[in-house]
């Protein structure tokens, strides 16, 4: 995985939005997509409000909590992982602005979790910080065929579904492009005008909030596969105990 440089000194310049290739290699992403092919499980694409594909055109297949799946789900969401703590490196408010969080130093005791003192943590100490805090979401493959599909709706992934607030527990989306054997298909971020092309094997992570609205542009030439998913926060109760 290749991972973006440090922060630059202008501040203007982290859009939050990045990208790291390699997170998976091409005889990975080869592998997903013929499953995904002869599956056979597949179906429309949904947004908030069902399936509308004016709004969303493609073939979705959820693979988390599939016994035949779990190998996969497993690859992704170490790779995910490892991507988060490069993502929390560059911008490590990210874990620690909604939380005041405390972490054990030399002697035993404790201190409080700094911006600085995150950045220096190797990643055997960082990581169950992270696990403490956020969670993996199910992941989703998706197929958006070419010269029709796509997500053209500018949209979030913060919304008030469901009575859990699961989908208001989302902090981070993620997108690993398993091909790019067409043209456009990009992801496209509204405010920050900025568009991502897909390269076999990359990871894409950025806010769930409104602030990053963005789309998926209609590939042509080819179909588009990726998967994607998000980063939880975990529950109340799992971070603070039942009330």
């Amino acid at each position: 995985m290749t991972v973006p440089p440090s922060p630059a000194a202008n501040v203007a310049d982290n859009d939050f939005i990045e990208v790291y290739d390699g997170a998976l290699d091409r005889a990975q992403c080869a592998a997903l997509i013929e499953r995904f092919g002869r599956s056979g499980d597949s179906h429309p694409g949904r947004v908030g409000g069902g399936v509308h594909v004016d709004l969303k055109d493609s073939r979705d297949l959820t693979i988390s909590g599939r016994a035949d799946w779990r190998d996969a789900e497993a690859a992704l969401n170490t790779a995910v992982f490892n991507g988060v703590l490069a993502y929390l490196r560059r911008y490590p408010h990210t874990l620690i602005a909604p939380l005041m969080l405390e972490v054990a130093g030399e002697g035993g005791a404790r201190h409080r979790l700094t911006a600085e003192r995150l950045q220096a943590m190797d990643d055997a100490a960082l990581a169950p910080v992270v696990r403490t805090v956020l969670r993996p979401a199910s992941i989703n493959l998706q197929r958006y065929t070419g010269g029709r599909g796509g997500y053209p709706y500018w949209h979030c992934e913060l919304y008030p579904r469901d009575p859990r607030a699961e989908t208001l527990h989302r902090h981070l989306l993620w997108t690993i492009y398993l091909n790019d054997d067409f043209e456009q298909g990009e992801t496209e971020f509204l405010y920050q005008r900025r568009t991502i092309t897909p390269k076999t094997g990359s990871l894409l992570i950025a806010p769930a909030a409104f602030t990053h609205t963005h789309r998926g542009n209609r590939p042509h030439g080819g179909d588009k596969f990726i998967a994607t998913s998000w980063v939880l926060f975990q529950r109340a109760e799992t971070l603070f105990g039942a009330s």
